[in-house]
């Protein structure tokens, strides 16, 4: 009878063990999502010093940072250290010129972090080309993981305090899911800070929901305001409750190969940190990019699902643009940029918007479009129009220098 409770008591603990080993593994992976609503500490909330109540987050006026995009093996010398400043309006800083009100042509753009170009200088980024080509400044509202709808927000905000002939809303397919998120976290595991407002369409109107964060300490306790965010965020039921781990976490773990490449890849980054080397012939950063990208693709279809179910919000909000446009009396310009998940699976199965931006075009008369997919042929790839490593595959300098080419000649156009 011994040897059998022995036995017993072993397979128990070995059960318990790759239970344990299996939620550490999956809670590292950022695909899964391990908890609703993970613990904001004070010393993290102290951090977010872009919070805003009327758009979840706003780059701040007159700051400077330096961010080290990951360019670098553990051991080596720091390679790419970037700096993003903003000027006193909020804008991303135009080294190639400055702001003229007697200027005979005045450019403003809005978007997401594409437009923002994260990863680059300030000195790199398209406003910045476009600025040198045109002989005027291009002001850069974008705002990291923003979607159309914030880009409106913070355009309608903004435009009264510096009105420009050209406003370029510069987006990723990706705002199809932003425009129907309410806390990022329930499509993006762990970006638990992001708490923003959405639009919806009540009899063909749109009608905003303001973000349920008014104050900064309310992100402290979110899970209070959990009906709130189930209801008005589409990705609670579709995205985040179909990839929420739960018991048995051996089995979440062991359903996709791919998680235990990703757990293997950052077992060995983690053990080159802590040697202080890295090993010889294998260049984790890059296994951990592809892997990434990998586990992106089910993101991927899931959106492009969302353009074939919810374009209309999308259309509603370009109306919008258009309308404010016509009120404000400006010329709009809608760009559509990719990210590199959505470049490396578009270059096999087409653009995951369909005839969007075309059927835009025909639809609003004053509205120029560009898919900036069509402008960009890169000879090595699609991969080589993005930086080579760091936090998520924006645009190169030089991808950035096609982009303003592109978007100078409309202005010159005219």
């Amino acid at each position: 009878m011994l040897p059998f409770v022995a036995l017993a008591f072993v397979i128990v603990a070995l059960a318990v063990a790759l239970e344990v080993v299996s939620y550490a593994s999956l809670k590292r992976i950022p695909a899964v999502a391990t908890e609703e609503f993970p613990e904001i500490d004070r010393e993290l909330l102290g951090k977010f010093s872009s919070f805003d109540p009327e758009m979840g987050w706003v780059p701040q006026p007159n700051q400077e940072k330096q961010k080290d995009t990951g360019d670098h093996l553990p051991g080596e010398e720091l390679r790419t250290v970037v700096t993003y400043s903003t000027d006193e309006y909020g804008s991303r800083v135009c080294p190639a010129k400055d702001r003229d009100e007697d200027a005979d042509v005045t450019v403003s753009t809005y978007g997401d972090s594409y437009c923002f170009c994260r990863e680059v200088n300030d000195d790199e980024t398209f406003q910045h080309y476009m600025a040198q080509e045109l002989d005027t400044h291009v002001a850069n509202y974008g705002g990291g993981n923003y979607g159309l709808d914030q880009a409106l927000l913070r355009m309608q905000r903004q435009y009264p305090e510096e009105e420009t002939d050209y406003v370029f809303v510069v987006v990723t397919a990706s705002s199809i899911a932003r425009i129907l998120s309410v806390w990022k976290h329930y499509q993006e595991f762990g970006n638990i800070l992001a708490v923003k407002p959405r639009y919806v369409l009540e009899n063909g109107e749109l009608e905003l929901i303001d973000s349920p964060v008014d104050e900064k300490e309310d992100l402290l306790d979110l899970e209070s305001k959990a009906d709130f965010l189930r209801e008005y965020d589409f990705h609670y039921d579709h995205w985040f409750k179909p990839h929420f781990a739960s018991v048995p976490y051996t089995s979440d773990f062991l359903d996709d190969p791919e998680y235990l490449r990703y757990a293997a890849i950052t077992g060995c980054k983690e053990l080159e940190r802590r040697a202080g080397r890295s090993i010889p012939g294998v260049d984790f950063d890059a296994a951990q990019t592809e892997s990434v990208l990998r586990m992106e693709q089910p993101r991927v279809r899931y959106h492009e699902r969302l353009f074939e179910t919810h374009e209309y919000l999308f259309d509603a909000l370009i109306e919008e643009f258009v309308d404010y446009a016509d009120e404000q009396d400006f010329q709009p310009v809608f760009v559509m940029v990719q990210q590199l998940r959505y470049a490396k699976y578009e270059s096999e199965h087409g653009p995951i918007y369909g005839d969007l931006v075309d059927r835009l075009g025909e639809t609003y008369d004053a509205l120029e479009t560009v898919d900036m997919a069509r402008h960009l042929d890169p000879e090595d790839g699609v991969e080589s129009l993005y930086v080579e490593r760091g936090e998520g595959g924006h645009y190169s300098p030089e991808t950035n220098r096609e982009i303003a080419n592109v978007l100078a000649d409309i202005v010159e156009e005219e």
